[in-house]
């Protein structure tokens, strides 16, 4: 399960598709419909929000909204609840972290798409996300 801090609009088709269905899948889970998954690392900072399943709804209405801005056609009334949410903090560290492994991805699978992203230093954060200084959290796995 990979919910990414990256905005949105630097996934492939093939990263976003998989975004959509396992943030889905962690909206499943926050609500305790599933027994899967339960103690995935990348829940963590959900279930710090305030309201988590407002803040994975926010997560998952800009995934859909990217979706939409591609032609794509991802159903949001599989969006549990509307996208009010605070933000939550996440790290540079873990931000960094994430483009290189992107880019990673991206150069396997899209090197187009890694080629047209490679000039970008510093990229967007998912709006769900406030970032501040620190280093890559310890959830994640290297």
């Amino acid at each position: 399960m990979r919910l990414w801090t990256l905005h949105p609009r630097y996934l492939d088709a093939k990263g976003l598709v998989a975004c959509w269905r396992e943030a889905l899948l962690a909206q499943k889970v926050l609500s305790g419909e599933t027994r899967g998954y339960r103690n995935h690392p990348q829940l963590l900072r959900f279930r710090s929000a305030d309201d988590p399943m407002s803040a994975i709804a926010a997560f998952l209405h800009e995934i859909a909204a990217e979706a939409r801005r591609r032609g794509y056609k991802f159903d949001a009334r599989k969006i549990a609840r509307r996208r009010r949410s605070g933000r939550i903090h996440e790290t540079r560290g873990q931000l960094d972290y994430e483009w290189e492994h992107l880019m990673r991805k991206l150069k396997a699978r899209a090197p187009a798409i890694a080629r047209e992203l490679k000039g970008i230093g510093k990229p967007q954060a998912h709006p769900l996300f406030r970032i501040i200084a620190g280093a890559v959290r310890e959830w994640e796995k290297r």
